[in-house]
Order: C-alpha cells, then structure tokens, then sequence
C-alpha cells in the first residue's frame, strides 16, 4: 500500500480522543515488561550466540507496523528466517496457486520455506519475540493489545480500523490464546476490536497468564 493510500485511510478512521487503556495500562506495561527483560537477560544473550554461530545474518529483525495513532514504528524480533526472505516469500507466491490463496487470506503460511531450523524452535517457543520487550518500553507496543499489523494490511480493518488505531498493538493479544494460526484473519479483526471495546487491566492480566500456559505447553510438546 502506498504512503497516500495508507494516509487516506488514517484520516477517514474515527480515532477516539483516548488512549485504551490511559496510563494505568502504560505504567503496568513498562513495569512488567522492564522485570522480564531483566528475568532473561540470560536467555536473551543465549539466543543472540545461537543466532551467531548457525546464521551468518543479522540477529534482529526489524519490520515496519503501524501502531497507535496510525504512527509507524520498527517492530523488533529474533531473526527466523532466511536473509532473502522477501524474494522467497515473492518466488513462493507467484509459482505455487495454494500458497497464495492461503497468504491472501491469512498473511500466514503453515508450511513456510523462509524459516531457518533454528527460526522454528524460536517460534515454537515464541522466544523470537523477546525483543519486543524493547518495543514496549519505548512506548510503540503494549504487552497485550491487538496484533501488529504492516500497513498493507490495514485496509483489510475496514469501519473497525479506528478501534485498531486506539491501542498500542501487543506482545501478545486475545487471538494468540483463542486458536492462534486456526483464526481467520477475519475473525482476529474481530477478536482486536472487542478487545479495545472491553479493555479491563483484569483482562490484560488473563490474557498474559493464559499466554504464558500456551508458551508452556508448546515448549513441553516440541
């Protein structure tokens, strides 16, 4: 989507004069988030060698999304895939029907030829998404919220991108515990909405714990 495009559909979104959550939301996020990237530290430092000794790539991965406000901003993560994951991900499309249809409709792949051996444990144990942390305290992200999207993607939000547009997207969010790759894209649109429409802190703090079991159970069973 072109910047023109992308700013059309800013303006004509109605962005409540509030942001969810307020400050409570925000000092809850920084102080929780700050405790665990203390926490781990040590296996931030293990996954920076991993990286190092079987990729010669970059470690961190950086992919522009759209955040509060419609404001962009680089959301960070341990590098999964394969450096030229772009011309993979454009090769893949234009030569195999089903995969594309699948992309399409869901920005996903469930059999993805960009990520690396080492990018699957990291994303079957969703350590790849520890530098996130990073992005919550500087204030682009929030531990929960909805799921960060590029800005090719925001077209899709339709009348329910305002609602989008009030929260700082999240670590983690209501779709990651309710099914996760088996929502559609549809239905995760929805999923976001609802939560912006009935943020509680209480819901928040269900949302992280039943996160923290489903990264737990996916750890016990790789």
């Amino acid at each position: 989507m072109f910047d023109g495009e992308l700013s059309v559909l800013l303006g004509r979104s109605k962005v409540a004069p509030y942001t969810t959550g307020g400050k409570a939301k925000r000092i809850f996020d920084v102080i929780v988030a700050s405790i665990t990237l203390l926490m781990f530290l040590p296996l931030f430092a293990f996954v920076v060698l991993l990286l190092k000794l079987t990729d010669p790539g970059p470690v961190i991965f950086s992919h522009v999304r759209v955040g509060q406000g419609g404001r962009r901003f680089a959301c960070l993560k341990f590098r999964s895939m394969v450096t030229d994951s772009d011309k993979v991900l454009k090769s893949l499309l234009e030569s195999d029907p089903l995969a594309r249809a699948e992309w399409e409709r869901t920005q996903k792949l469930t059999n993805d030829p960009r990520i690396t051996a080492v990018g699957k444990f990291l994303r079957q144990s969703s350590l790849d998404e520890l530098p996130q942390l990073i992005n919550v305290i500087r204030g682009d992200m929030s531990l929960v919220g909805p799921r960060p999207v590029v800005p090719s993607e925001v077209g899709r939000y339709g009348d329910k991108l305002g609602l989008y547009l009030q929260a700082r997207p999240g670590i983690t969010g209501v779709w990651q515990v309710s099914g996760r790759n088996d929502c559609g894209y549809d239905q995760r649109i929805e999923m976001d909405a609802n939560y912006v429409r009935n943020w509680r802190i209480s819901n928040d703090i269900v949302i992280l714990m039943r996160t923290l079991g489903a990264v737990i159970a996916r750890k016990g069973s790789y």
